[in-house]
């Protein structure tokens, strides 16, 4: 089975926003990246001041890392947080 559009689910920790996306397998981590930050309509964020998440561990993405490398499963519930955290008071 070939499967031309994958779901997922992307968390933006900025605001506290679920996006529901239907992608390509053969999209690049970092395009799903910066298509979240889109959806998020935070202004100006960079996106390489964040990264993605998938089961606790970051997602590399770099210009040859596809969704499907980084074995992310139809319907995966994504994050992305910025890379330098707010301490807790």
């Amino acid at each position: 089975m070939i499967v031309t559009t994958l779901p997922v689910r992307v968390m933006v920790l900025d605001n506290w926003k679920e996006y529901r996306l239907a992608v390509a397998p053969t999209m690049r981590v970092a395009a799903l990246k910066q298509a979240a930050l889109d959806h998020a309509q935070l202004g100006a964020r960079r996106p390489q001041d964040y990264v993605v998440k998938f089961r606790g561990a970051e997602l590399l993405d770099q210009d040859d890392q596809t969704l499907e490398d980084s074995g992310i499963v139809p319907n995966a519930a994504l994050i992305v947080l910025s890379r330098k955290r707010n301490p807790a008071k």
